[in-house]
């Protein structure tokens, strides 16, 4: 079987909307082979381009009757998940996952112990900083969020609203995480986040 035939059945075998890096496939040739095939089976539309050496097997919307690309979040988690690198969104994108926002930031923002790189996915862009390993160690899926959202708003902003919002959501996190994440936040936010205990 020859090396465009061992990448298609690969592809093929995954389901729509599985990302794909250049590297998944190191394996099976050398760098420029692979970027020769892969630019090929995007031309066939075996395969989209995200982004720089990332491409996504299509998935296609059965009530729009199109295609469905990976959103730049699933990107940004599966370039994490690829370099064992931990993320941590940054206080707007977290403002908005928290519904805090209704914004939908173009600039996507993460934390990471992994390298610092930016990556334009359509007119989004991904940006991966490097922070402290104190910041990463948040745990909770809620609170770690909270935390990034509270810093973003400042102390002396965070409205009342917000605040109940916020105890509201945490009321929902992992009490273990929560008293873990409280005692790893500024003292301000953590007085916030003890409010849902």
């Amino acid at each position: 079987m020859s090396i465009d035939n061992k990448i298609e059945t690969r592809i093929n075998k995954a389901k729509g909307g599985t990302i794909f890096f250049a590297d998944d496939f190191i394996d099976l040739g050398n760098q420029s082979t692979i970027h020769t095939i892969l630019h090929r089976l995007e031309k066939r539309k075996v395969l989209s381009r995200v982004a720089h050496g990332i491409y996504a097997k299509p998935k296609v919307s059965e009530l729009l009757n199109q295609e469905i690309l990976p959103s730049a979040e699933e990107i940004a988690k599966a370039i994490a998940k690829r370099d064992k690198a931990k993320l941590l969104p940054s206080g707007s994108y977290a403002q908005y996952a928290l519904g805090l926002s209704t914004q939908v930031p173009l600039r996507l923002v993460y934390y990471t112990d992994g390298k610092t790189r930016t990556i334009k996915v359509g007119n989004r862009t991904i940006q991966f900083k490097r922070t402290s390993p104190k910041n990463l160690a948040l745990s909770g899926k809620v609170s770690k969020l909270v935390v990034q959202a509270l810093r973003d708003i400042g102390s002396d902003k965070v409205s009342p609203e917000e605040q109940e919002k916020i105890i509201q959501l945490l009321k929902k996190e992992d009490i273990k995480d929560l008293k873990q994440d409280i005692a790893l936040a500024p003292q301000w936010i953590a007085e916030i986040m003890a409010k849902a205990l």
